[in-house]
Order: C-alpha cells, then structure tokens, then sequence
C-alpha cells in the first residue's frame, strides 16, 4: 500500500507542526477516504463491465458484514472485528459499544495491560486534565515572561535609536510552537509506547466490544448499499422485509403499522441526508435527533444539529396517533431559543427537517411491507440561525 506521508527531514523546526498536521491528514485521507463500502454485484454481468475500470478491482470490493438484530435496544450488532472496522472506516457506521465513537476498547485495554506489565500505572482522566492544566500554567507564565521581555527589549532599542524601528530578538511562544501536547504526552509516558513490553497471546484479552448501528443505519446498510446480511440471535437469516416489519414492531410494539411509526419518520429524514453525502450520525448528546458531518468525526466537527418536526397532511392522523411524535405539535418559542442556544454555543446550526407525513388514506395497506413507501414522504430544511447584531453587519 502506498505511503503519502512526508519522510524528508524538516530544516525549519517551526514547519515540524504543520507537516505533522498534513503526515495526521493524509493517514485520516488513507483510512477514511471511502464514503461508502463497496460490495460486489451479484449480477456476473455487471461485475464483468467493472472489472474493466479500475474502481471494479476485485481487490477493492468489500465483504458482507453479519449483523444481529436486538430487538430490546432497538440495534443491529457487529461482532467480527475487521467488519466493525469496515463499517467505520467507510462511512462511519454505529459505535462501539464500550466507546465513545470508533470501536478501540481492545486497543485501550491491551495498552493498559502492558503499562501495568511494565510497572507503571495507567492515569486516570482526572490525573491527565490536571497535568494537562499544570503544563497550560506553565506555558502562560513563560509566555507573559516573554511578552515582558519583548517589551523592555524594545524600549531599549528605541531609547538607543529613536529614528529606527526597535529591534526585538526575544521569540514569543505560541500554542503551537510550545508543543503542549507533546509535553503531556511526555509527561504521561505515552511516548514510551514502543517501549513497553508484548503481551503473550495468554495475556491478550478476548474482545468484548461490539458494533452498534441503529435501525436507520441497519435499513440503509442493508436496502441502499447491500452490504448487510441481517441475522438473529439464533444465527439465522432475516430477509429485507421481515426485518423492515420488524423495525415498525420494536418501534411501537403491540400497535398496527401507521404511516407516522416513529421509526419511518427518522429514516426518512436519515435517509434523505445520507442520500446528500451527508455522514449522520445521532445528536442525543445536544438535544437533537442527528449531527451532520461533511465528511466524518474524524475530519471535523458536525456543523449542521438536525431536529426533526413531523408535519401531517391530514389533521385526522395526529388526532388519532396513539403515540405523539415529538415536536409534532405547536413549538413555543421557548423551545427554539432553548436548543437553538445549546446548539449555537458548541459551533453548530441547528436545521429543522420538516418530515411531511401523506395522508393515511392515501396509502395502499400493501406499501406499508416494503420501502417503497418511503416515496410517498418529502423532506424540506429550515435553517435556525441566532441573530448577533454586532457579527452580521456585512
């Protein structure tokens, strides 16, 4: 495989950074360049036509990934490793179960077996924010040390020579020239890694982690891209439609199939972003149903928070929903100036996906056993922007 790193030595120390930065971005490029998986036609025609262009190497293709269904928490689990892998990497699908986003608890457990094997101790989260904080001091008191210097420097080279510009030798640190990080990472002994002793196959732990993906994600998986073979606890297969039944059960159990089934409603709105190239993920950490990346976590942050607000067409199927969609109802302007803030304080525009819900009447009861119903839906955005006089003058 191709490396695209930067190897030849660096003269100037200060651009040592900035080819770091670029070396982290071509390796994220390396990684998680590839927006989707790709499977393999079934059609031996069709693979036959691709394997003339190079995008049809059969090397390039991906394998299917088994997913189990878990009807309790609503998901679909991955447990073969170089699948979760797959999925992540190529579109960033679900989360690992014991981590924050990416699946890497074996990783961090194998890391903190050889630390303890060595002797040392794995820090806490607390004891690295305080050494991360003790370092920060630090750097602040050298640099107004410096800005202070800088300054008597120049009041000495004016009082020597009024006519000319001072003369200022004194170098200010910055954030990015102090090498913050590095030296928590020296600190902490991160930097030791290599150092550290292997671990005996005996010693390596069996790994307890797993994929998640939501029912949104499993449906697109498995319908849109087709590189999900759908299983059940018991191993055995679940055909597209059964588990399309299956998703509108453990969505509202014990209820018959409604065209507004909360399940429906998101994947309509998943499936529509997702449709755009848009990476969507879940937003329950800011108080809305998704976050929308332009091209993963790992890239940049989500710069769109997206709430979904039901619309019926006819009046008649929210009266008689047995279960309110959320936002579905009149919205306060308590409501807006509420997560708008929220939003707004970590970066992000909140956009308002008005998922228009077709009248019940109209559907056929037979489209309610397929996804075909999905094209009786329509999507439209609302950007919610907060006003700041003093920063949209121009």
């Amino acid at each position: 495989m191709t490396d695209y790193r930067i190897k030849h030595p660096v003269e100037n120390q200060a651009a040592a950074p900035k080819v770091q930065r670029l070396n982290a971005r071509l390796e994220n490029e390396r990684k998680y360049g590839q927006i989707l998986p790709r499977v393999a036609p079934k059609s031996w025609v069709l693979r036959w036509l691709l394997s003339w262009n190079p995008f049809g190497n059969p090397s390039q293709w991906d394998d299917m990934v088994i997913g189990v269904l878990d009807p309790p928490s609503r998901s679909v689990w991955i447990y073969d490793e170089e699948q979760q892998m797959t999925l992540w990497r190529k579109g960033f699908f679900g989360k690992g179960n014991l981590s924050r986003s990416e699946p890497t608890w074996l990783k961090r457990e194998i890391n903190r077996l050889r630390v303890e094997k060595r002797g040392g101790k794995e820090l806490t989260a607390e004891e690295i924010t305080a050494k991360r904080r003790e370092i920060r001091k630090q750097f602040k008191q050298e640099r107004a040390n410096a800005i202070a210097a800088a300054e008597a420097e120049a009041e000495l080279s004016f009082a020597a020579n009024p006519e000319s510009n001072p003369t200022i030798t004194t170098v200010i640190p910055s954030a990015q020239t102090a090498g913050l990080q590095k030296k928590l990472q020296e600190t902490i002994g991160a930097h030791e890694s290599s150092l550290l002793p292997e671990l005996t196959e005996d010693e390596i732990p069996r790994n307890m982690e797993h994929l998640q993906l939501s029912l949104q994600e499993a449906l697109f998986l498995a319908w849109v891209v087709g590189c999900l073979d759908l299983r059940s606890a018991s191993g055995g297969p679940i055909t597209l439609q059964a588990f399309w039944a299956q998703c509108f059960e453990v969505s509202s159990p014990f209820l018959p199939k409604r065209i507004d089934n909360p399940f429906l409603v998101h994947y309509v709105a998943y499936h529509h972003f997702r449709s755009l190239g848009w990476v969507v993920k879940s937003g329950i950490k800011f108080c809305v149903d998704f976050l929308l990346y332009k091209r993963g976590p790992v890239f940049h942050h989500a710069e769109f928070a997206v709430m979904i607000v039901p619309v019926y067409e006819d009046e008649a199927d929210c009266a008689s929903s047995p279960n309110p969609l959320p936002n579905s109802g009149p919205i306060s302007w308590q409501w807006f100036t509420t997560v708008n803030r929220a939003n707004a304080q970590v970066m992000k525009t909140l956009v308002l996906a008005h998922v228009i819900i077709p009248p019940s009447r109209d559907i056929e009861p037979s489209l309610y056993d397929s996804p075909e119903i999905l094209s009786k839906f329509k999507v439209k955005e609302v950007l919610i922007r907060r006003f700041v006089a003093s920063r949209m003058r121009d």
